[in-house]
């Protein structure tokens, strides 16, 4: 907003809505974040963020009103009841309760140990619950929901400080007492998961003087005896049971299933809190009464989510205690059982904060009760009765059912079977096991597919796709219940194969999935690039970048290109020479086995050619934030579609989304935001690494999201504009067939060529411990590699003739004609699955009435308003610069409609020179204007954009070498440093070159900083957070949590008051003082000659040292280039400003160094 010397203030979205004279506005700042703008209009002032919270934290005494409502769990006196011993065996009670050996060993024991989720690889290929023919507990059929595109998920991590899993336990406040007349007092617990003893301190509060606290528990186990019919009963006597407790003036209530025996039979704990939490809803008593869940059933994350997003404030995991005390003596390392018990709490804290950010909630109370899921194979009516409001697009299994799955545990648990006798079930649900959960890929179909394409054999393909096709007809997956009608059935006839599209067109609708180089060798990445481009298809580099040397086509017939460039949150090696060298440019908003969540490579695997390709530090790690810094909204994410499409017009832009309950919409969005193509990820896909709770909990089966994807667009006539792929678990022709007829255009494959190409399923990718050389870093077990593109090709060419062949039996010729037509698609009859009887396809199998009036796949071209961009203008202008290499400098005008500018003519210069561009300011160009969103974005080497003005959010994002001065003009009447100059997210993902900024910068300056450098006069909150390198100077103020995730780089920042390590994130860097330049130039030998003149100091090398010189040397720059006056005075002050500096440094990044300095002093020693 604005201020003008005559009283107006002008609030907008962005800089430059109005054109106000420059010399009139005498004030420029921002609505920062968690702050307010208050105008009093009959006084006419406008009051300050800090004085109005300051009047209105003093119109009460607050602290007051707290201490007389507000009780700590942990001032509650200890209570000197007896912990209930159970004379059931351990085990008994376990397998009552459904824990496996995988929940032990893969779960449960390794959050004991390391504090933390276990991790895991290459996604999931068992069967959705509804399917399985085990008995599944009941959270598994709930799946988490994530944001994208509509709203960022959170870095629970590196922004710990808006994260917290605080919960109160009781009533809620009257949220209209406005005086504090309350006396209603309310349980304040640190976090949702309590222990024994804690839970016992809740029991017992009536007892404890000075509250108003009454509890009661309530049995939520009935009579074996009953049978399975009985827990509708169970269930209205629970709700009627609570219903009698609130109105007698219980006000917490505690759940229990503790009274399990041989002849109780527990209610599965979710559908007993959800249908309590919801009847007090409905009969308007849910606020007055706190619900407490005391089970032996939860154990892994997911299940404290689902309990908590139905309603549950705390949780007492009683059994998972229990099992960690007991099997603590056989751990590895000798800890003892409560220090078992404290890692895995912390462990389930950590992972319920990152399942709450995933959907973009910071605290666990507004997470409590907000139902974040979708049901999948869950009946309507029983969503409806006892999960009210919970989407569910596939109907399935009700009360019935998952009654007998409950009574199958009890038997098993108290029967008479002597496998189970002494011991749990082996589980299979995270690897293939003889007597476990159903696999796709199982020693057969690995063994089958390998054998196929190694004798380039079709029938023994039709042996492995037999295999696969049967598996998903007994109800392993959705689609293996889909039946494809034939030509007959549907009134036409069977056409010829001979005349049905020839397979070698069909595969050009095939793309490999997003696997980056460093989770993969370079020889698996490679062999499926060299195959993809010979069969016309695309493969795709992943979010790690690509070696350049990939980049030169000379031999067509071994070209190592990925046709599709990956630009993920992490922006690792994404360069305007990167995004030239693209067909495709994938932005991917989401990952099927672990949507709304970042990544992280650890510094082991960062080996000098990743970190090159990365622009980063070997042995550094590397963090992807899981947001796009640049997306928080659909109109965000078309700018960023719009930024790529002017660096490469030639490229379609796609849009990567995870299947879930309303990922249409979110299509339609991004359809509308002109995106050429649109990729929808199921849950299944595989993944390097993982959290074992998001491969198995979070997103949906591809079948939900292309179905509701594909209706969407066509009823809003959007569907002609976007190529629509589909991946996620396609490993047949049949897969291929039924991802058509909901309207896929393409398909992407990601395991099953890694199998063709030597995988073995082993599921340690995240270990660097791969047998077969594929996903490893290891020079020896990268050796052992022994794929080629031919077995590639073949799997690809397998699956392009089966898909022939359904296409010539429902008379179909070309692909394109099959596309949406989703009327080809029925249940299967034939059946024989205890709980597949209740399955409803008709959602998925809809279509849209519009289908006859408009196409149904993709006919046209998204138009991208290219035609009259800026950069047109400049790019004739900078001719003789682009072609011969002559200096041009030039000026023109600007304003806030010329997005992008720069990055059209950068995408030129990089074509033609690659990375390194063109001489330091062969291009110069002075404009003079406000700037659009994304001025110099991907700005390249040779290039300045020296601006009189003022600029948007996302300045220089991608910068790959260029120059951005940006200025307040002459006659500005405003003081600049302490103005706003740029918005929010400047440098984001930059790689190299050069800004200056005079005057003050929003929040996230340089987030994910690779290597410029710049000079700033003070920054928003998360400066320089998830940098990896360059040189950022902030001459005046920072914002909170600075440097957090902050993994390389240096920022120099002055510190007048001393106050900027209160602000700044200490988990990854040290702060120290700068060294006077005499000291720094007797460490050298006085050989640093003059240390003021321009360039002599290298800003990017030499980190560890030379601090004073390389920081005056940039003022000084940042003084020439802008004329700041803040500069000057630092600079004529120079002996008194030095000392308030301070060097933010990464404690890794400093380590990686001298040890790189260390060798590189050996080798010249040995030489």
């Amino acid at each position: 907003y604005i201020v003008t010397d005559d009283g107006y203030v002008m609030l907008a979205s962005e800089m430059g809505v109005l054109d106000i004279p420059e010399e009139t506005i005498v004030t420029k700042w921002r609505l920062q974040p968690g702050k307010m703008l208050l105008i009093d209009l009959e006084k006419g002032t406008i009051i300050s963020d800090d004085d109005l919270k300051t009047e209105l934290a003093n119109r009460h005494d607050y602290r007051k009103w707290l201490d007389r409502t507000q009780i700590m769990l942990s001032d509650l006196p200890q209570t000197r009841t007896k912990l209930r011993k159970s004379h059931i065996p351990l085990v008994d009670r376990q397998q009552t309760f459904g824990y496996t050996q995988e929940d032990l060993k893969f779960l449960m024991m390794p959050m004991a140990r390391a504090g933390q989720e276990a991790t895991g690889s290459m996604g999931t290929d068992t069967p959705v619950s509804v399917l399985s023919n085990r008995p599944k507990l009941l959270d598994t059929f709930f799946k988490q929901n994530f944001a994208q595109v509509t709203n960022p998920p959170i870095d629970p991590i590196r922004e710990e400080a808006v994260m917290s899993l605080v919960t109160f336990i009781g009533p809620r406040p009257n949220l209209l007492d406005l005086k504090g007349t309350s006396k209603q007092k309310r349980l304040e617990a640190p976090h949702p998961i309590i222990t024994n003893e804690e839970l016992e301190r809740i029991r017992v509060i009536g007892t404890t003087k000075g509250n108003n606290f009454r509890t009661v528990t309530i049995d939520a186990t009935y009579d074996v005896a009953n049978g399975p019919d009985y827990m509708d009963a169970c269930l209205e006597g629970l709700s009627r049971a609570a219903d009698r407790a609130v109105r007698d003036g219980y006000n917490i209530i505690i759940i229990s299933d503790r009274s399990v025996s041989q002849t109780r039979v527990p209610v599965p704990i979710l559908l007993a809190t959800s249908a309590i939490h919801h009847h007090l809803i409905r009969k308007g008593l849910r606020t007055s009464v706190g619900l407490v869940v005391e089970s032996g059933e939860p154990r892994e994350v997911h299940q404290f989510c689902t309990l908590a997003g139905y309603g549950a404030e705390a949780i007492n995991p009683y059994l998972a205690f229990e099992t960690l005390r007991d099997g603590a003596p056989s751990f590895d390392e000798i800890i003892t059982p409560d220090q078992a018990v404290k890692r895995y709490v912390k462990a389930l804290k950590k992972g319920m904060l990152k399942v709450m950010s995933k959907m973009g909630i910071s605290t666990y109370q507004s997470y409590c009760g907000a139902q974040i899921f979708d049901a999948v194979g869950l009946c309507s009516n029983f969503v409806e009765r006892y999960f009210t409001g919970t989407a569910s697009q596939v109907e399935g299994i009700g009360l019935s059912e998952i009654a007998h799955e409950s009574f199958k545990r009890h038997s098993d648990a108290f029967g008479l079977n002597p496998v189970l006798e002494d011991t749990l079930e082996v589980g299979g649900d995270y690897a293939y096991r003889v007597r476990g959960e159903a696999h796709a890929w199982t020693p057969e179909t690995v063994a089958n597919l390998q054998h196929a394409v190694r004798g380039n054999s079709m029938d023994k393909f039709r042996e492995f796709s037999k295999k696969m096709d049967a598996d998903a007809h007994s109800a392993n997956f959705l689609r293996g219940l889909f039946h494809i009608k034939s030509a007959e059935e549907m009134g036409r006839k069977p056409v010829p194969l001979d005349e049905v599209e020839p397979a070698s067109e069909i595969v050009k609708r095939f793309a490999t999935g997003a696997m980056s180089y460093g989770s993969i060798s370079r020889e698996a990445h490679t062999t499926l690039a060299i195959a993809m481009n010979r069969i016309g298809a695309k493969s795709n580099t992943g979010e790690g970048g690509e070696e350049p040397d990939r980049f030169n086509v000379t031999d067509r017939e071994n070209s190592m290109r990925s046709a599709i460039k990956q630009v993920a949150s992490g922006r690792f090696g994404v360069t305007a020479e990167y995004l030239v060298n693209a067909d495709m440019i994938q932005i991917k908003m989401a990952q099927g086995a672990k949507p709304g969540e970042g990544g992280q490579l650890p510094g082991h695997k960062v080996n000098a050619t990743i970190a090159k390709v990365r622009h980063s530090t070997p042995g550094v790690g590397l963090i992807s934030p899981p947001p796009h810094h640049d997306i928080y909204s659909i109109e965000d994410l078309a700018q960023l579609i719009y930024d790529l499409k002017n660096v490469n017009q030639n490229a379609d832009i796609s849009v990567k989304l995870v299947s879930e309950v309303g990922v249409g919409t979110v299509a339609a969005g991004v359809a509308k935001a002109r995106a050429d193509h649109i990729t929808i990820s199921g849950y299944d896909g595989g993944t390097g690494a993982s959290p074992l709770t998001s491969i198995k909990h979070a997103g949906s089966p591809w079948e939900i999201g292309i179905a509701e994807t594909q209706q969407t667009l066509v009823e809003n006539e959007l569907r002609s504009r976007v190529v629509v792929q589909v991946d996620g678990g396609l490993r047949t022709g049949r897969d291929m067939i039924v991802a058509a007829l909901l309207g896929a255009d393409e398909m992407g494959f990601a395991t099953a060529p890694l199998i063709a190409a030597g995988c073995i399923m082993m599921r340690k990718c995240h270990l660097n411990t791969c047998p077969v050389g594929i996903a490893t870093q290891d020079p020896v077990l990268r050796k052992r590699f022994t794929g080629l593109p031919e077995h590639v090709i073949n799997y690809f060419f397998f699956v392009a003739e089966e898909a022939r062949e359904f296409m010539a039996y429902m008379g179909f010729k070309t692909f394109d004609e099959m596309v949406g037509q989703v009327d080809w698609l029925d249940r299967q009859k034939a059946i024989n699955h205890w709980k597949s009887q209740g399955l409803d396809f008709s959602r998925l199998f809809a279509k849209s009435d519009r289908a006859d009036s408009t196409p149904i796949y993709h006919t046209e071209d998204q138009d991208h308003n290219l035609g009259s961009v800026l950069d047109r203008e400049l790019i004739k202008s900078a001719r003789s610069a682009l072609d011969n290499r002559e200096k041009v400098s030039f000026q023109t005008a600007i304003n806030n409609t010329n997005r992008s500018t720069g990055a059209m003519l950068s995408g030129e210069i990089a074509k033609r020179y690659g990375h390194d561009g063109l001489p330091e300011d062969t291009i110069n160009i002075q404009l003079k204007g406000i700037a659009g969103q994304s001025f110099g974005a991907f700005a390249a080497r040779g290039l300045t954009l020296d601006l009189t003005g003022e600029a948007n959010d996302y300045v220089g994002k991608g910068l790959a070498g260029g120059r951005l001065i940006i200025k307040p003009p002459a006659n500005a009447a405003i003081v600049p440093e302490k103005s706003i100059i740029v918005g929010n997210t400047v440098l984001y993902g930059a790689i190299a070159g050069e800004c200056y900024f005079r005057g003050i910068a929003g929040e996230r300056f340089a987030v994910r900083n690779s290597g410029a450098v710049a000079v700033v006069e003070g920054v928003g909150d998360h400066g320089c957070e998830y940098m990896t390198g360059g040189v950022v100077v902030v001459i005046g103020e920072t914002g909170r949590n600075f440097a957090a995730g902050m993994s390389g780089g240096v920022a120099y920042v002055l510190d007048e008051d001393a106050s900027f390590a209160s602000r700044c994130n200490l988990a990854m860097v040290d702060l120290a003082p700068i060294p006077e330049e005499e000291e720094a130039l007797a460490a050298h030998g006085h050989q640093a000659q003059d240390l003021h003149s321009h360039g002599l100091i290298d800003l990017n090398h030499h980190l560890t040292e030379l601090d004073a010189a390389r920081l005056r040397q940039l003022i000084e720059n940042h003084k020439q280039f802008t004329g700041s006056a803040r500069a000057a005075d630092i600079l004529d002050n120079w002996e008194t400003m030095l000392p308030k500096f301070i060097k933010v440094m990464p404690v890794d990044y400093r380590r990686a160094l001298l040890e790189m300095e260390q060798r590189q002093t050996a080798s010249v020693a040995a030489e």
